[in-house]
């Protein structure tokens, strides 16, 4: 589990509002015909990810013991480490080497991080993070921004320049990658989303992050981008691809998503939806399915009908939290009942799906753990299967700004070195008078 090593939590107001940033009115073909890249969520097979992930995961590392941990011959790691040295992913650490140690093999190399970072974006209903990440995984830096409102041009427009203008403060690192999560209906491959909480219909996410950054960018519907950051960076040893994993996610909107075969499970079509699901409560109202009996609205509405907190735009689910570790009863019975409802509904997924490993994550599960007996005492109650454990992302409150991380870091995790070439591909094609125009 990887740990952040900065973090800005306060609303950056000026990266907001791109005042005099004209949206453009077309996205040069040029630029993203290179720059548009499927997002890439699952444990790479191919040798140069196994090196890389090994360096990642164990380094500094030897090539003999990156052998041993891959399966891979000590020739095939030679060439590979080789490779990742040149195109200036890996380093050497001959400071690290072994007494008596003769020849270059005999010196450990790691991930050579500290001259790069990816850029992350999480846009959600209320409020877009945008997260600097370097190549281990670990958050940089994030700053939170209210979610631009209104239609989705001068909304991108300014969430674009927002991005630009938060990688102008990165001086010493070269961005290679970014990497957007967003609720809705995501076409990985245009970078294209339909999101009918924000009312963007088709909305070029992908292509406008992509003529204004002039990197690659990758656009994943968020659940999986969650369930991609705790395959690839919650894991503290090497995964299994034969396991399956169900990531249940719970916040402003609910979702789920799969892992097989060492893969988010991403269909075509987009991922499938949970918010329908029957759900039922008197004391949180909502319409009889799930994400409107759930969701920090409804609780919020809940609280204020229960007087719990004052009526008003200024009152916030933190307000509620804060009402029920103050003593509040009826905060704190309401946020049980939040429990309740998520554990039964969790139960029924897995007794749909039975996976090998079922994770939660989101606010409605990490902010008040006091209700946690609460939810998987309702598991355990509903399932009908075996027992099973339920584990709490390992991110905890961060687990959009972990999700947005690995979106952008994915393709880099599942071929270093293809990933590359494309980030210096795109970094030429901005460089051209005809990109420029």
């Amino acid at each position: 589990m990887t740990a952040a090593i900065s973090r800005k939590a306060s609303p950056a107001k000026s990266l907001v509002g791109a005042r005099g940033t004209k949206p453009r009115s077309s996205v040069h073909p040029l630029r993203t015909r290179h720059a548009i890249v499927a997002p890439a969520l699952r444990i790479g097979d191919g040798a140069s990810a196994a090196v890389f992930n090994a360096a990642r995961m164990r380094g500094p590392i030897a090539r003999d013991v990156i052998a041993q941990v891959t399966s891979l011959s000590i020739a095939t790691v030679n060439r590979q480490v080789t490779a990742l040295l040149e195109a200036g992913l890996l380093r050497e650490r001959a400071d690290l080497a072994a007494s008596g140690a003769i020849g270059r093999p005999r010196v450990p190399v790691e991930v050579n991080h500290e001259p790069y970072l990816t850029l992350g974006v999480h846009i959600g209903v209320k409020t877009t993070s945008i997260v600097a990440t370097d190549l281990l995984g670990r958050t940089l830096d994030v700053v939170e921004t209210p979610t631009p409102r209104g239609a989705a041009g001068p909304a991108l427009a300014s969430l674009a320049g927002s991005a630009r203008r938060y990688l102008a403060r990165w001086h010493r690192r070269r961005p290679l990658w970014v990497g957007v999560a967003i609720g809705g209906a995501v076409d990985g491959k245009t970078g294209h989303v339909d999101h009918s909480r924000l009312g963007w219909t088709q909305a070029p996410v992908g292509p406008v992050l992509a003529d204004a950054l002039g990197m690659p960018v990758s656009v994943a519907a968020h659940v999986d981008a969650m369930a991609g950051a705790e395959l690839l960076l919650g894991m503290r040893r090497f995964a299994t691809p034969a396991t399956t994993s169900l990531y249940v996610y719970a916040r402003e909107t609910v979702g789920y998503a799969l892992v097989i075969g060492g893969g988010v499970h991403s269909p075509v079509s987009g991922p499938g939806t949970i918010a329908n699901l029957p759900a039922q409560s008197e004391l949180l109202g909502g319409t009889g399915q799930l994400e409107s009996t759930v969701s920090d609205e409804a609780v919020l509405n809940a609280a204020r009908r229960l007087g719990i907190v004052a009526d008003g735009p200024s009152a916030s689910v933190a307000h509620v939290l804060r009402a029920a570790r103050e003593g509040s009863e009826a905060a704190q019975e309401l946020l049980a009942e939040r429990a309740r409802v998520l554990g039964q509904a969790v139960a029924l997924l897995r007794d749909l799906l039975n996976p090998d490993d079922l994770v939660v994550g989101g606010q409605a599960f990490t902010e008040y753990p006091e209700a946690m007996a609460e939810m998987e005492a309702a598991f355990a109650a509903r399932s009908v299967m075996p027992a099973r454990d339920i584990r709490v992302s390992a991110f905890g409150n961060r687990v959009q700004e972990a999700g947005a991380g690995i979106v952008s870091l994915g393709s880099l995790y599942t071929d270093p070195l293809s990933a590359m070439r494309r980030a210096a591909s795109s970094a030429r094609v901005l460089a051209t008078p005809e990109a420029s125009a």
